[in-house]
């Protein structure tokens, strides 16, 4: 699982980043708004992790720009700010949780696996595709029986975006807009490749083509 971090307290970052990491967690920090934008521009995170007050732009007016361009990753706020315009503000623009500063490491970490539950429809890291295959979410990695086979990142970023939303019909331009950065040419033979790998390490009946619309992605049933 991928996490991009913004909190513009060096020392606090550089703890809390520590801690993610010991648990397995990709992370990427950033201290400004301005990188933020840099990064979710170029590459494809699980879930955002927003200080509020910051130097360039309040993390409210951040998250906003990015809903405003389709953007739908799962978002934690961490701030002091208590108020409850605050914290409606917070949901109003597409936050998932709302951690009030200062907070143990360890409901930081209760909260982001209660959004990896509801995003990926799992309590753990390990999402069952089948009977005998799973998806490790932290590692990338699609587990059968004692075979592991490394997605690449854009193989990734597909399978995440099927599994968040299970049993739904995504978009071509969705899926686009997701597995593409802003500044790449997308391309719908390799789209078309990557479908017919994870059916390959999956199960073609579990990725199901919705003609002229997209793909969908069907709950595995035991």
């Amino acid at each position: 699982m991928k996490i991009l971090y913004l909190e513009d307290d060096k020392n606090l970052s550089q703890t809390v980043e520590e801690l993610l990491l010991k648990e397995g967690y990709s992370v990427s920090v950033a201290y400004n708004a301005h990188e933020v934008l840099d990064l979710v521009y170029n590459e494809h995170y699980d879930l955002f992790l927003f200080d509020v007050n910051l130097p360039d732009m309040n993390g409210f007016e951040l998250l906003q720009s990015l809903r405003d361009t389709g953007i739908e990753t799962a978002t934690i706020f961490t701030t002091s700010l208590e108020s409850m315009e605050n914290i409606s503000k917070a949901y109003s623009v597409g936050a998932d949780d709302y951690l009030k500063k200062p907070f143990f490491i360890d409901e930081l970490l209760l909260r982001i696996k209660a959004v990896l539950k509801r995003e990926f429809h799992s309590t753990n890291s390990l999402v069952t595709l089948s009977k005998d295959i799973h998806f490790n979410l932290n590692s990338n990695e699609i587990i059968h029986k004692n075979s592991v086979i490394a997605l690449n990142p854009k193989e990734t970023s597909l399978l995440k975006l099927l599994l968040k939303h299970t049993n739904e019909c995504v978009s071509f331009e969705l899926i686009y807009q997701t597995l593409w950065a802003f500044n790449e040419e997308y391309s719908e033979t390799s789209l078309r490749t990557y479908i017919k790998n994870l059916r390959h390490y999956i199960s073609k009946e579990n990725i199901i083509s919705i003609k002229k619309v997209g793909y969908k992605y069907l709950t595995f049933t035991a």
